[in-house]
């Protein structure tokens, strides 16, 4: 895997500037999402902010945000729905800016989430080029906008902000700012659920330095306590050497992300105090445990009082057995037979992907979430509907698919996703308009 030892971040000064390209961009997918979305729907007679703000999970957010929690809906089949299962930061946010504001709590909700999409673009390339360099940036951020189910990115659920939090969560990793980290993963962890999957990667991440930095930093200082400037220093030399020796790297993305691993020296992340460590691996779990142990003592169901009330949904983990029959059912008659084979497909591509961001030597903390997202989503006996959007959060599987769009000249590269981006806002719009995302 990559080393975190051996990898310097990117100058902090400049991240927006390089980040714009793929901000403009993925901007434009969204807006041509929204537009799509809206000539639809009015020719459907409905309304597109209906849609993206006040239908499925949207009104319960916006419900918990007006009235807190507490309420229910009891189905004639003896199922309990309760708007406990709603994890509270986005139902705060809503509040919050309604607080402030004029806007309605559904309104509120379709504003958090776009300023929210926007965080986690800007978190993806971050990550994307911490790792691979800012072209595959670019394009990991595109094709993250253009997924089929990308609408669900504008729509007042919780997945855009979910997502902002994980990337710069794991972002703050990958550069050693343990504390932001952990703060981070604490506020994924009020989201949803999955911050588990946030939680796991920063304390391997941890688990990982405590066992390896202490004899880097000896290493790099002779055994003397590290200084933080030439840490600093060592950063931009590295980064400086790298420019210097583009022309000599073997040719390729490849040779590049070689050449400048090569190039660089031990970071001031390899060398950060123990304690800022520690804290951060100590604030990661406190959303995720705050709140479910808050839901048991309120249900009087204990530490599991949460998987009561996610039973009442019929939403559990059962390691993907009821997915596996749910796909099987489905060559039981020729009609569904196709889309039988479509599922098998989708989750062949997912391992797929993921296998090769572990041979591309993906960092380790990358691994550990994209792998706990994956497991979460398609391991689940949840609504099968839903889990497309589910797996939205596990961006750092598109990074090989950006590595090889970034391959390209530019031309191709950007007609390749104004296709991809028309397809998406088209499926979109015709998605919202049927089914959706429950």
């Amino acid at each position: 895997m990559t080393d975190l030892a051996t990898r310097p971040a990117p100058a902090r000064g400049t991240l927006l500037r390089r980040a714009a390209p793929a901000l403009l961009g993925y901007a434009a997918v969204r807006v041509l999402g929204l537009l799509v979305l809206a000539v639809w729907s009015a020719a459907r007679g409905r309304s597109a902010l209906t849609l993206l703000g006040a239908r499925w999970d949207s009104l319960w957010y916006a419900r918990v945000a007006e009235l807190g929690y507490g309420y229910e809906v009891r189905l004639p089949n003896g199922d309990v729905h309760s708007n406990l299962a709603f994890f509270p930061l986005l139902p705060w946010l809503e509040r919050l800016l309604h607080g402030v504001t004029p806007l309605s709590y559904a309104h509120a909700g379709l504003v958090v989430s776009l300023l929210a999409s926007l965080a986690a673009a800007g978190g993806i390339f971050a990550v994307a080029e911490w790792v691979y360099g800012s072209r595959a940036g670019v394009c990991a951020v595109l094709l993250w906008a253009v997924l089929p189910v990308g609408v669900v990115q504008s729509m007042a659920y919780s997945e855009s902000l979910f997502t902002a939090l994980a990337a710069w969560s794991l972002y703050a990793v990958l550069t050693g700012r343990w504390v932001a980290a952990g703060l981070l993963a604490a506020l994924a962890g009020l989201t949803r659920p999955v911050g588990l999957a946030v939680v796991a990667a920063v304390w391997v991440a941890g688990a990982l330095t405590f066992v390896r930095r202490w004899s880097a930093c000896e290493a790099h200082d002779g055994g003397r306590a590290p200084d933080p400037a030439a840490g600093v220093r060592a950063e931009r030399e590295a980064r400086a050497g790298g420019a210097r020796g583009a022309t000599r790297a073997p040719s390729g993305p490849e040779g590049a992300h070689d050449a400048e691993r090569a190039a660089s020296h031990t970071p001031r992340a390899v060398c950060a105090p123990a304690w800022r460590r520690a804290l951060g691996l100590l604030l990661a779990p406190l959303g995720t445990a705050g709140y479910v142990l808050w839901v048991g003592h309120r249900t009087g169901g204990g530490p599991l009082g949460y998987l009561d009330v996610q039973a009442g949904w019929r939403n559990g983990f059962d390691g993907g057995y009821a997915f596996a029959r749910f796909v099987a059912d489905k060559f039981t008659s020729l009609p569904s037979a196709p889309a039988g084979a479509g599922l098998v497909v989708g989750v062949v591509l997912l391992i797929t992907l993921y296998a090769t961001g572990v041979r591309q030597r993906q960092p380790v903390p990358l691994l550990v979430y994209t792998g706990a997202v994956l497991a979460l989503a398609l391991c689940a006996s949840s609504y099968f509907g839903s889990k497309p959007r589910l797996l939205i959060p596990a961006f750092p599987l598109l990074f090989p698919l950006a590595r090889a769009l970034a391959r390209p000249r530019t031309a191709r590269s950007a007609l390749v996703t104004a296709g991809l981006a028309v397809a998406a806002a088209v499926y979109g719009a015709f998605w919202l308009n049927g089914s959706g995302p429950p």
